[in-house]
């Protein structure tokens, strides 16, 4: 038994032994080979992604690729020493040799290449789309982006991920609007947007960049504050800098239905571009409704103001719809502008522009408007004709002075007039609990003048090359309007039994309003160490308002009598004193900063209504929490969180305590006792760009509840004479909230051959307001969802197939029941098809179905695009295009807006059915070049059946 057990113990340490040995073996096996860890980098401290790492010795050969961080990794490496060779398309090729020095593992220090400035003949990218993300920046790789021929610029936007244009040229990037457009980082033509897009040819691009642009500070000291710009930044391509290019057309077109007159379209654009100097001019007439510049963008200046966004109207004679535009109404257009850039030297650059427009625009409009009252519901319907006619000049220059690197200044003039006349027509049916109320019969005839003149300027001086800085601006700005109205009321009120009365007013008014504002701003940033620093900031703004309205009364037999109830005189001043203190902390991979202001407001103020003097003053104190939180985890993905809060002040007119009752119907009495807002702002950004799949996602998610949000109480009456009156008051209300998310995912196959993209987005708004003095709460949800897809599977073949679903729902708490939910299906089908290298066919079909809106705005268009293009010359730069536009004739506008217990459905009439033949001649000339077709081995093959040619399907020489 004892030996028994001997035996069992010296076998088991037998089998442990030989256990101990195998593992040492094999611990000493896998130990033969080493381990290396490395990381790849730019020179902006951003990760390379899929680069080629390939290790190399006597005794080894082994290759991989950089991950999304930039991270690689070889093991079981034999040598002690070796090389590295990396290799990544736009980067130097790197190269470098290292040794082990005893050591098994070796984590190397991260590895820095450099960008490739010469240009490649040819590349082939069998990969997804080249985007990349610097900071606050998306940039897009032109060339990797296939357009037509002759394509403008709007063309090759609506290809960028993430990016839309919709059918007015309004482009939208990331699910936010497009501000401000610039040229190699300077505004052209004072931003505007379509401008740039409809006019510019797009194959001198390199790349096309989309900013959130906070300002001139931010952008020369690095630190951001407040609600950022969207940019749309366009590179041209270096070899395209010095030269001549540009286009001319003329086009004759027929009569619309309902139009007397022929359509046409003249105009061209020249540019004149070198190394130090750009210079552009552009001429357009027309009757289509294009019109080439928007004059509610103004510059950037040196300091920023309120201004640029608003509907665009572009014009050209680019790609699809530059012939007959989608703005309301018919458009008669006459406009001329400049745009001038000169870098004299390294330190004194120039730049700036001057734009002309005469408009003439008629409009027919049919409105519902709907207020929900506790136990009442009126609804107004309106049909409504008018006509403006404006004359618009603007000037914006810049001078920036840099003498060294330490120094910036930059001083920035402007100017605008504006003359515009305006008559229109209404006719209002208005109705209580479905039954009629009201005739109301509007004419009205406006003339106004409105000169503005100012000035910004900036000085930025780096003191030490450790981040030590300080910042000024400043800025002053006047505006004038002078105004002459004549409105005439005819008001028929009905009782209940249907006895009729009848009431006529008509009021002569003179408007004189002056304005003068301006503010100045000191930044000053201490370092703490490399990677943080403490910003200390001022602010202070003013603004000065002097408004007149002298009003005279008429009777039916045309005497003139000074009506003081219609009149009123006011002037009030606001200024604001803000001081702040910021500490950001940045490394490679995040940024992030925490900081609070303290904002004291004053406003003073003088008012004369209807006999009754009152002199005003207020004070306020805010604390204003600041936030920001930026995440790099790679170089092509990216989070971004920031919370920002903001305090309004109630206008002059909320606050004076007497009551104007300027409109009889909707008279409005002020509130002296209305608090500030203040807004909580949450913005939520997520990038990411797979560079190896070319999958791209975005994410975006904002949100805002707003403390005592100034709200309106409507208090309905019923008068003998005037009918239904609604009196608007102010109160400050809680419950106030909103939130807004928008993805875009795009997937690309086969080289982008096809590209399937995937766009949502969801909106939520809580309105509290009041009705006869009862709290409404309303609930608006909007839900989108698209669906577009590219295909491209040959340069002579191009079509976009796109579906999109809407439903816009709300429920006032003040009936609890949903009011008229809204759903749109929107169907879209574009396409280009070269028959033959010279000869286009092109189509845009859009099918919208509307269900939901009042009787008389509903519609559901088909609007059909077509135009068959022929191409002429060598360098097929000449272009004759016969165009048919809105084939079915069913142009037409619809919309509907959500405000507290309101809701607005609006129809208007746009250019319908017409048919124009125009001629296109496009030039290009740069040094060293004259846009000659490229070779057939180039990106310019135009593949068929099997066969090659040279056609269409790269860099054409001409437009």
């Amino acid at each position: 038994m004892c030996l028994k057990k001997i035996n069992q113990i010296v076998r088991s340490i037998f089998l442990l032994s030989l256990f101990g040995i195998s593992l040492c073996s094999f611990q000493a096996q896998a130990q033969t080979g080493k381990v290396v860890n490395g990381v790849l980098r730019d020179s902006t401290g951003l990760s390379v992604i899929a680069a080629s790492v390939k290790l190399m010795s006597p005794q080894d050969t082994l290759q991989v690729s950089s991950d999304v961080d930039g991270k690689f990794s070889f093991k079981n490496v034999k040598a002690s020493s070796f090389n590295l060779l990396i290799t990544s398309l736009g980067f130097r090729p790197f190269s470098r040799s290292f040794s082990f020095n005893g050591q098994h593992s070796l984590d190397l220090p991260p590895l820095v290449m450099s960008f490739e400035s010469k240009l490649l003949e040819v590349v082939n990218v069998t990969g997804g789309t080249l985007v990349t993300m610097k900071e606050d920046t998306v940039e897009y790789n032109a060339k990797d982006y296939r357009v037509r021929p002759n394509a403008m610029t709007e063309e090759l936007i609506k290809k960028l991920d993430g990016v839309e244009v919709d059918k007015d040229g309004n482009v939208q990037a990331q699910g936010e609007s497009v501000t401000r457009v610039r040229i190699n980082g300077k505004d052209f033509f004072g931003g505007d947007v379509k401008t740039a897009t409809k006019n510019l040819p797009a194959d001198i691009i390199e790349k096309i960049q989309i900013v959130d642009d906070y300002g001139d500070q931010a952008n020369l000291t690095g630190n951001r504050t407040g609600e950022p710009e969207k940019i749309l930044n366009i590179t041209i391509a270096e070899e395209n800098n010095n030269g001549n290019f540009g286009q001319f057309g003329a086009g004759m077109g027929t009569k619309p239905e309902g139009d007397n007159g022929y359509r046409y379209q003249l105009g061209g654009m020249y540019n004149s571009f070198t190394g130090s100097r750009q210079f552009s001019v552009l001429v357009n007439a027309n009757n289509n409704n294009n019109q080439a510049f928007d004059f509610n963008a103004r510059g950037s200046g040196a300091r920023r103001m309120p201004g640029g966004g608003g509907r665009r109207m572009g014009g050209g004679f680019g790609g699809p719809g530059g012939f007959g535009g989608g703005s309301n109404g018919l458009t008669d257009s006459y406009s001329a502008g400049f745009n001038y850039r000169k870098d004299f030297n390294d330190k004194w650059t120039t730049y700036g522009n001057y734009s002309y427009n005469h408009s003439d625009n008629n409009v027919i409009s049919a409105n519902s408007i709907q207020d929900f009252f506790l136990d009442t519901t009126i609804l107004r319907n309106t049909n409504a004709t008018s006509n403006a006619i404006s004359n618009n000049h603007r000037f914006d220059w810049n001078v920036e002075y840099k003498p060294n690197d330490k120094l910036f200044i930059k001083l920035s003039p402007t100017f605008s007039i504006g003359n515009n006349n305006t008559g229109s027509y209404e006719f209002t049916y208005q109705s209580i609990n479905d039954t009629l109320s009201n005739k109301i019969e509007n004419i009205n005839n406006d003339k106004s003048f409105t000169p503005n003149y100012g000035g910004s300027g900036l000085l930025n001086y780096k003191i030490n090359d450790r981040g030590r800085n300080i910042f000024f601006n400043f800025s002053l700005n006047s505006a004038r309007t002078e105004q002459d109205l004549d409105r005439i009321i005819n008001n028929i009120t009905f009782s209940r039994d249907l006895d009729s009365a009848a009431i006529y007013q008509r009021q002569l008014v003179d408007l004189n309003n002056k304005g003068f504002n301006g503010g100045t701003s000191v930044s000053y940033i201490e370092p703490l160490t490399d990677k943080s620093n403490l910003e200390f900031s001022y602010d202070f703004n003013f603004a000065t308002y002097d408004n007149d309205r002298q009003a005279n009364s008429m009777d039916v037999e045309g005497n003139s009598i000074p009506n003081p109830s219609l009149s009123n005189f006011y002037a009030y001043t606001f200024s604001t004193h803000r001081a702040g203190v910021t500490y950001r902390y940045r490394t490679d991979k995040f940024v992030y900063q925490l900081g609070a202001t303290v904002l004291p407001t004053r406003l003073t103020g003088h008012t004369t209504l209807a006999g009754q003097d009152l002199s005003f003053g207020r004070n306020g104190f805010y604390f204003v929490p600041v936030a920001r939180f930026e995440y790099k985890a790679s170089r092509t993905r990216s989070l971004n969180v920031e919370y920002r809060g903001n305090a309004s002040e109630p206008t002059f007119s909320q606050l004076q305590p007497i009551t104007d009752v300027s409109n009889p119907n909707f008279p409005t009495t002020g509130n002296p006792n209305l608090a500030a807002e203040f807004n909580h702002t949450l913005n939520l950004r997520y990038r990411n760009f797979d560079f190896k799949s070319g999958n791209i996602f975005f994410a975006v998610l904002n949100a805002n509840v707003i403390e005592d949000k100034i709200t309106t109480n409507r208090i309905t009456t019923m008068d003998d004479s005037l009918g239904v009156v609604q009196e608007t008051r102010y109160l400050n209300t809680g419950g106030n909230y909103n939130a807004r998310g928008f993805y875009h995912y795009a997937k690309p196959f086969n080289n982008r051959k096809y590209v399937v993209s995937l766009r949502g987005s969801a909106n939520f708004n809580n309105n509290i307001s009041y009705a006869n003095s009862v709290e409404n709460e309303a609930k608006n949800w909007v839900l989108n969802q698209g669906l577009n897809v590219q295909i491209n599977p040959k340069d002579w073949l191009e079509i976009r197939p796109g579906i999109d679903f809407t439903y816009n729902t709300t429920k006032n708490s003040l009936q609890n029941r949903s009011n008229q939910n809204i759903t749109t299906w929107a169907a879209s089908m574009y396409g280009n098809i070269y028959i033959t290298p010279t000869l286009l066919w092109n189509f845009d079909v859009a099918k919208t179905s509307n269900n939901g809106y009042e009787g008389n705005v509903q519609a559901n268009p088909l609007i059909i695009n077509t135009f068959i293009e022929k191409q002429f010359f060598k360098n097929k730069n000449g272009m004759l295009r016969l165009q048919a536009f809105d084939l079915l004739n069913e142009q037409v506008s619809i919309s509907r807006s959500v405000t507290e217990n309101r809701i607005s459905d609006s129809r208007t009439n746009r250019l319908a059915r017409y048919f124009m033949l125009s001629f296109t001649y496009r030039f290009q000339k740069f040094a060293g070049r004259t846009g000659a077709m490229p070779d057939d081995n180039g990106p310019g093959r135009w593949e068929r059946g099997g066969r090659s040619m040279s056609g269409p399907g790269g860099r054409p020489g001409g437009f």
